[in-house]
């Protein structure tokens, strides 16, 4: 158990900036951590979902939004949000492997990583209010967890799939690319994403908004899943093929914008549960 809680730290010190004390780092545990990224999710979900529960007790529901998102940005240091950056601008940009790779490590931040950052924030913010105005705070705040949870999940997949294809040793993911997690460590991975799902819907947040299926042949709660889920997953597919196309494989930056629209896509999925159930 107190290897397994090393582990944990290591995830928790490589994607946020939560103090963890002093670990020695080796390349091993990092490799091994990467059953615990789902997990750190869940952390980052939750203090997002503090922010926005507590402040929605006192301002706005926009307020709200944008102070729970500000929360989970300063917590992670943007860590996602530069990738998602440095992938619109290198695929963008270049058009043949060797110029994205080259454009994707360059620091600076161009015009596609601008409008893709632009993007990302406005959806994340419009999607969250226009939940508000349907689900109950209490069940915008636990999709809000098991969408950071679940989009990690979405990018650790990705990093499973396909080949690193980056060539630099200085990369801060390319450790992570040298080992491919074992059948238990996956299990561990998805019982991290799969655990806020399992608290969303078995509760009577989501049901009592369909209330009309309650009499039919399956229960409403695997609708609710179905309806959640799909958007991520058909987004993860597709962003996948999309660097297998170009690249041949996946960079940090690719995993960091996978996270992002996954975290998008999961949003839309809870809201079209609403619009077509």
């Amino acid at each position: 158990m107190y290897h397994q809680w090393i582990l944990f730290r290591t995830a928790l010190m490589f994607f946020t900036r939560i103090p963890v004390g002093n670990l020695p780092y080796s390349k091993e545990k990092l490799q091994a951590s990467a059953r615990y990224f789902s997990w750190v999710g869940i952390l980052v979900g939750l203090a997002g979902a503090i922010v926005l529960v507590g402040a929605n007790q006192l301002f706005s529901p926009a307020l709200s939004i944008a102070a729970s998102m500000l929360t989970t940005i300063l917590l992670t240091g943007a860590f996602h949000e530069d990738g998602l950056a440095d992938a619109c601008d290198s695929f963008g940009g270049g058009w043949t492997k060797e110029k994205i790779l080259t454009i994707m490590k360059d620091s600076r931040l161009g015009t596609y990583g601008v409008i893709g950052l632009i993007a990302s924030l406005s959806f994340k913010f419009l999607l969250l209010l226009e939940l508000l105005e349907f689900y109950p705070i209490t069940t915008v705040a636990l999709i809000l967890i098991a969408a950071h949870s679940i989009s990690r999940l979405m990018a650790t997949s990705v990093m499973q799939q396909l080949p690193y294809v980056q060539d630099i040793d200085t990369s801060k993911s390319k450790p992570l690319a040298d080992r491919k997690l074992t059948i238990t460590e996956l299990l561990v991975l998805f019982l991290g994403a799969f655990i806020p799902m399992i608290l969303l819907y078995s509760g009577d947040y989501l049901n009592a908004t369909i209330l009309n299926f309650r009499n039919t042949f399956m229960n409403p709660t695997v609708y609710i899943l179905i309806a959640a889920l799909i958007p991520p997953v058909i987004a993860r597919f597709f962003v996948a093929r999309f660097y297998k196309k170009w690249i041949g494989g996946y960079t940090g930056d690719c995993l960091g914008a996978t996270q992002q629209i996954c975290e998008i896509a999961f949003y839309f999925g809870c809201l079209l549960l609403w619009k077509f159930i």
